[in-house]
């Protein structure tokens, strides 16, 4: 079972993300990137998991507000192209790993440049 729920969500997020691309023409989804997605054992609910290069509060409202905006459209798409008996419903979520990522990154590129005054 636990095989199936794997190969599901590698296929919605694959569908997701084309649909994203070419069928959404809302301009606050742009910069939106699918980055993972879970579904529940029964496969009735998916959680997207998305990013947003943007670290603007503005633009992270906007992109939220237009996903929950497309959610129909989406979940139309993916019923067309999906292999299973009920599309699940979806739920978007902002995955922060990219947004931390990239502090880390910054952080450490600090830590260098206070160590190379240091010592010079």
């Amino acid at each position: 079972m636990k095989h199936r729920v794997g190969r599901v969500e590698g296929e919605i997020l694959r569908e997701l993300t084309k649909i994203l691309r070419k069928n959404i023409r809302d301009p606050r989804v742009s910069d939106v990137t699918i980055t993972a997605v879970e579904c529940t054992n029964d496969l009735s609910y998916a959680t997207i998991y998305y990013s947003i290069l943007s670290e603007s509060v503005k633009k992270e409202e906007e992109a939220a507000a237009g996903l929950e905006k497309a959610k129909g459209m989406m979940r139309h798409l993916l019923g067309q192209v999906l292999t299973v008996y009920k599309v699940p419903e979806l739920i978007f979520k902002r995955d922060n790993s990219v947004k931390y990522g990239s502090k880390i990154d910054r952080l450490i590129a600090e830590v260098k440049k206070q160590d190379e005054d240091r010592n010079n």
